[in-house]
């Protein structure tokens, strides 16, 4: 047999087996997919418990207008409380996320920005980053309060003034996780995630 032909015939064999290893390959993927569960907001084990009355603590924005944080609300909006910084980079990465979930979610949630520091480089912050259509409060007592070790960080407060979930917040995954936690009446979705499993 001509060794060019022998050559082409074995090139071919080799790349029929690569194309089914391949498509063994893509079937795993897609079995591991489905099997792999949602992550939600990474909530940590210390902290303010979940079902508890959100800590009222009187902060003042950056213009020096008082912005109500926990505590009862009569427009029975719920208030989605976000600690961020300008030295945070994934911080700077979710302003986008923040920026659509405040249109999309306007007909029942509001969104306050946190931090502390110079109020000089936090002022510079909302400018760059156009935050000026959020409340955007400098508080230091307010993160202890809140017991925020960790950045970016989220609580969100239903309209009664209870702390419905909390978590830090990498992704818009993460964020809508606290979303979809308050819906389900759970603390997180690794909890509901548990709870739902058969024993």
């Amino acid at each position: 047999m001509n060794p060019l032909v022998l050559s082409n015939l074995v090139l071919w064999a080799v790349v029929i087996a690569l194309g089914l290893v391949v498509l063994a390959l893509l079937r795993q993927v897609g079995v591991l997919h489905e099997r792999i569960a949602p992550v939600g907001a990474l909530m940590l084990a210390k902290g303010l418990k979940i079902g508890e009355f959100a800590p009222s603590v009187p902060v003042n924005d950056l213009a020096g207008r008082p912005v109500p944080i926990g505590g009862p609300r009569a427009d029975g909006r719920t208030q989605l409380l976000m600690f961020v910084s300008p030295t945070c980079p994934v911080c700077k990465a979710l302003l986008p996320v923040l920026k659509s979930s405040r249109k999309s979610e306007q007909s029942w949630l509001d969104i306050v920005l946190a931090s502390d520091g110079d109020p000089g480089e936090q002022s510079a912050f909302v400018r760059e980053q156009g935050l000026d259509v959020f409340p955007y409060v400098l508080s230091t007592p307010l993160g202890v309060s809140y017991q925020v070790s960790r950045l970016p960080y989220a609580v969100l407060i239903d309209d009664k003034g209870v702390l419905r979930a909390r978590g830090i917040i990498n992704s818009r995954e993460h964020l809508e996780s606290l979303f979809e936690a308050k819906r389900l009446g759970v603390a997180s979705l690794q909890d509901y995630l548990e709870s739902s499993q058969p024993s």
